[in-house]
C-alpha cells in the first residue's frame, strides 16, 4: 500500500517488520534511537551480510513532519532492492545492466523512512503544521507565540479566517472560497489568516504573528553538526548540535559507518534535485567533482524530468546567505558522502509555471493565476481536497472567526495518492545508479614455486587488488584527504608469513574507472585512458607448508579474502 498511500507509525512498521520476517538472509530491521514520545526511529539494512563492512548508501525521509511522500519513496527503494535479491521483476530493475545488478548486489543500503515518527504522526491525524518534531523546549516562554489546536472540534488543525478592515486578504473571484494576497484596488471583504489555534500568553489584544516555529522551536535540517549556527544567526538551530534525538541518532549511526558513499535526504515539494555546493557557487568546487554532479543531473532528468541545481547557487532563500546545520552539507562535508536533497512533487512544472532563475523563487511566485490553476487541479485530481469550505466559530480569545479554506497536506506538500507511484520509481531508478557507481575490490592471489637451488620449500606469493568500480576507493574528490578515507591495507594470517618479517602493507588508494559526465579526463575528442592506478600489485616469499590468508580491507570499502594451502 505504500506506493499509493501515506502509512501511519504503526502499518509503516508492520511493512518493516514483515519484509524482515520473510527476508532475514539480506534484510535486517533496527532502531537507531527513540523520540521524544517513545518511538523507535526505524532503520531498515538490505544487503548480504549486513555485518561485513564494504560501500553503502543511506536513504532517510520524512525529518519534516508534513513531508510524507518521502517514505513512501524508501519503502519503495525497500522494495525494489529485495527484489533484486531475490529474483523478482520490478519495473525499477528493468533497465539494469547484469554487471549494474551484480554491483547493486554487493553494497549495503541503509534506510530511515521516517526520522520523524512523533511530527508525522501528529501530522497524518490532524493536519497540523509541524516543522520536524512536535516540541516546545524554547526559552522564550513568557512571550506570546500560536499554538496549534483543533477549535472547531472536526479533529482537524487547519487555519482561521478573520474579517477584518486591515485585512491582507482577499477571495478569489474565480473561486471564492479560496483566498488570494490583497491588492490596493480590491474591495471587501478583507480578512486576516491565522493557524487554527489559540494564543499563549495572550494580553487580550495583540495577536502575534504567526511563525513557522511557534509551537515546535527545533527545525532538524538546522541541527546537524556542520557549520552549525545558533539562533538568531539560524532559525530552527536548536540549543546545540544534533541536540534532538532524531538527529543524534543519525549522526551516531553515520558516524559508527564509515562505510556510507553516497547519501539521499529526500524532502517534499518542489520537484528539484539540490546538490552541493550548498556554501559557495560552483567555481569554489573541486572541479573533478562537479562532472559527477552532472551524472546525477542525467539520471535524474532522464528518471524523474527534476533539474538539478547548486544549493548555493540556486537554493539560499536569501541570496548568499547559505543555510545552517543542514543534513546533507554534514554528509557531504564531514562525512565525505555523494549527498543530495530531493524536493520531491513537481507540482509548479504540473502547474505550468515558467521555471525563474533561481529555482526556489517558484515558492514565492504563485500569484492568481497560478493559484486557479491550483485549485483547478485540487478540483480534478485531489477530490477537492485542499479547499474545504470555512466553517463559523467562537474563538475563546478572538471572538468570531471562519475555519478549514485550506488543508495543503495533500496536494500541494505531498502528491495526491495517484501520483505516488510514479514518483517511487523515478527516485527508485535514479538511486540505484547512484549505488551502482560504488567501488568494486577484487582480489587475486597466485603462487609460484621456486627452483630448489633458491632454497628448500619457497613459494612466491603474488597479490593483485583491482578496483573495477565506477568510483575510487576515496569515493569523492573532496573528499580524498578526509581522515575518515581511511586508505587500503593487506595483511597476512594463517601459518605462514613473509620471510621478511611483514604482517601488514599499505596499498594506498585505487582509482575507479569512472569520472562523470563531460569529464575533460574521458573526452572524445582525445579518447585515453589512465595508466594502473586502478590497481595494485605486490610479491612476497613464504618458507614451508601451510595455510595463508591475504586480506585487503579498509573501513570504507570494506574486506576482500583468500585464503591458500601450501602442501608441496
Amino acid at each position: 500500500m505504500f506506493r499509493d498511500h501515506y502509512l501511519d507509525h504503526d502499518a509503516l512498521c508492520a511493512q518493516l517488520r514483515a519484509w524482515a520476517a520473510a527476508h532475514p538472509d539480506v534484510c535486517r530491521l533496527t532502531s537507531i534511537g527513540t523520540t521524544d514520545q517513545g518511538r523507535d526511529i526505524p532503520l531498515l539494512t538490505i544487503g548480504r551480510d549486513p555485518d561485513q563492512a564494504r560501500p553503502a548508501v543511506w536513504v532517510d525521509a520524512n525529518m519534516h513532519a508534513s513531508e510524507l511522500a518521502g517514505s513512501s519513496v524508501v519503502l519503495a527503494i525497500a522494495d525494489d532492492l529485495l527484489a533484486l535479491h531475490t529474483g523478482r521483476d520490478a519495473p525499477a530493475l528493468a533497465d539494469l545492466g547484469a554487471a549494474q545488478q551484480d554491483t547493486l548486489r554487493e553494497v549495503l543500503f541503509y534506510l530511515c523512512p521516517r526520522m520523524s515518527p512523533d511530527g508525522a504522526e501528529l501530522v497524518l491525524a490532524t493536519q497540523q503544521w509541524v516543522r520536524s518534531s512536535p516540541t516546545w523546549r524554547s526559552p522564550r516562554r513568557l512571550h506570546p507565540r500560536w499554538v496549534h489546536e483543533d477549535i472547531d472540534g472536526d479533529g482537524k488543525s487547519l487555519v482561521m479566517r478573520q474579517e477584518d478592515p486591515a485585512g491582507d486578504w482577499v477571495p478569489l473571484a474565480a473561486h471564492p472560497h479560496v483566498l488570494r494576497p490583497r491588492r490596493l484596488e480590491d474591495a471587501p471583504p478583507y480578512y486576516k489568516l491565522y493557524p487554527e489555534g489559540t494564543i499563549a500568553n495572550f494580553d487580550g489584544h495583540h495577536v502575534p504573528d504567526p511563525y513557522f516555529l511557534s509551537d515546535n522551536d527545533v527545525d532538524l535540517n538546522r541541527n546537524f553538526p556542520n557549520d552549525w549556527r545558533p539562533e538568531p544567526h539560524q532559525a530552527g538551530a536548536g540549543p546545540f548540535p544534533a541536540s534532538e534525538p532524531e538527529s543524534r541518532a543519525v549522526v551516531a549511526f553515520a558516524a559508527a559507518h564509515p562505510n556510507i558513499f553516497a547519501w539521499l535526504n529526500l524532502h517534499c515539494f518542489g520537484g528539484v534535485n539540490i546538490r552541493p555546493l550548498g556554501d559557495g557557487p560552483d567555481n569554489k568546487m573541486n572541479p573533478d567533482e562537479l562532472p559527477l554532479w552532472r551524472q546525477l543531473e542525467v539520471w535524474a532528468k532522464d528518471f524523474t524530468g527534476y533539474p538539478t541545481v547548486s544549493g548555493f547557487e540556486e537554493f539560499t532563500y536569501v541570496p548568499d546567505n547559505p543555510l545552517r546545520g543542514d543534513l546533507t552539507a554534514w554528509a557531504h562535508k564531514a562525512r565525505g558522502a555523494f549527498a543530495w536533497v530531493v524536493e520531491l512533487w513537481d507540482i509548479f512544472a504540473r502547474l505550468g509555471m515558467e521555471r525563474p532563475k533561481r529555482f526556489v523563487d517558484f515558492y514565492d511566485r504563485v500569484g492568481e493565476a497560478e493559484l486557479t490553476r491550483l485549485v483547478e487541479f485540487d478540483r480534478d485530481h485531489n477530490a477537492g481536497r485542499m479547499f474545504p469550505g470555512w466553517r463559523p466559530v467562537a474563538h475563546p480569545q478572538l471572538g468570531p472567526v471562519e475555519v478549514g479554506g485550506f488543508a495543503p497536506l495533500i496536494g500541494l506538500w505531498n502528491p495526491p495518492e495517484a501520483f505516488l507511484p510514479e514518483v517511487c520509481l523515478g527516485q527508485s531508478k535514479t538511486l540505484l545508479r547512484v549505488a551502482s557507481m560504488a567501488p568494486r575490490l577484487s582480489l587475486t592471489v597466485t603462487t609460484e614455486a621456486l627452483h630448489e637451488a633458491l632454497g628448500d620449500g619457497l613459494t612466491r606469493v603474488t597479490v593483485e587488488v583491482l578496483n573495477a568500480g565506477y568510483l575510487p576507493t576515496w569515493f569523492l574528490p573532496s573528499a580524498r584527504t578526509n581522515p575518515i578515507n581511511e586508505p587500503l591495507w593487506l595483511s597476512f594470517q594463517g601459518d605462514l608469513r613473509p620471510l621478511d618479517g611483514t604482517t601488514r602493507v599499505e596499498v594506498g588508494h585505487l582509482a575507479g574507472w569512472g569520472q562523470g559526465h563531460l569529464s575533460p579526463g574521458q573526452s572524445i575528442i582525445m579518447p585515453r585512458s589512465g595508466g594502473t592506478s586502478d590497481r595494485w600489485r605486490h610479491s612476497f616469499i613464504v618458507a614451508g607448508r601451510g595455510e595463508l590468508t591475504v586480506r585487503i580491507e579498509s573501513s570504507r570499502v570494506g574486506t576482500r579474502c583468500q585464503t591458500l594451502t601450501l602442501d608441496t
